[in-house]
């Protein structure tokens, strides 16, 4: 496997890109009541945005087998807030040694866990060297589930055994549900 990092995607792949991404999420929006499944013209236009990295897994053929977003630009990640960051570590939110991830798709193949592996890695590459802090978000469906948020932290454990590991915030809907009247 072997991973490249583009600002922007080129056209030629976002169909390959899309049809990638579309597969991985599009189940999670029936288990989650926040929406997980951009829309294509959301996909695209973060495709095009240069401010967020591409990472790009493709196998030994050169297919795509894993696609994640990347950035130190946290203004470009919709639903965050950068001032949250600012206001946690405003040397780091200042020297731009803040990321954030804002997907991470793999094929549903037997490589799929590989493929999740080096994209994960190869993000924490750039930051660890400059004592960066990455964010993430993992819903409760795919805490619960697949542990997501335990496996991306054994994977950064692997780079350095140093890293420290925050749960920074949680978002919980509430629903009030009136039955019939009695």
């Amino acid at each position: 496997m072997n991973i490249k990092v583009v600002d922007e995607l080129h056209e030629s792949l976002l169909e390959e890109a899309w049809s990638l991404y579309h597969e991985a999420f599009r189940e999670l929006n029936a288990h989650t009541v926040q929406r997980h499944l951009m829309y294509r013209s959301e996909f695209d236009e973060v495709m095009r945005d240069r401010r967020v990295e591409k990472y790009l897994c493709l196998d030994d053929g050169g297919a795509l087998c894993g696609l994640s977003t990347f950035t130190n630009h946290l203004d470009a990640v919709p639903l965050i807030s950068p001032q949250y960051f600012q206001r946690r570590w405003p040397q780091h939110y200042a020297e731009q040694r803040i990321w954030y991830v804002g997907f991470v798709a793999v094929a549903p193949n037997g490589r799929a866990m590989y493929a999740f592996v080096e994209l994960v890695e190869a993000m924490q590459r750039v930051a660890a060297p400059r004592n960066g802090i990455v964010g993430l978000d993992v819903c409760r469906y795919n805490n619960d589930a697949r542990r997501m948020s335990r496996a991306v932290g054994l994977l950064v454990r692997r780079i350095t055994s140093t890293v420290r590991v925050e749960h920074a915030d949680e978002q919980s809907y509430w629903l009030y549900e009136f039955p019939e009247a009695a």
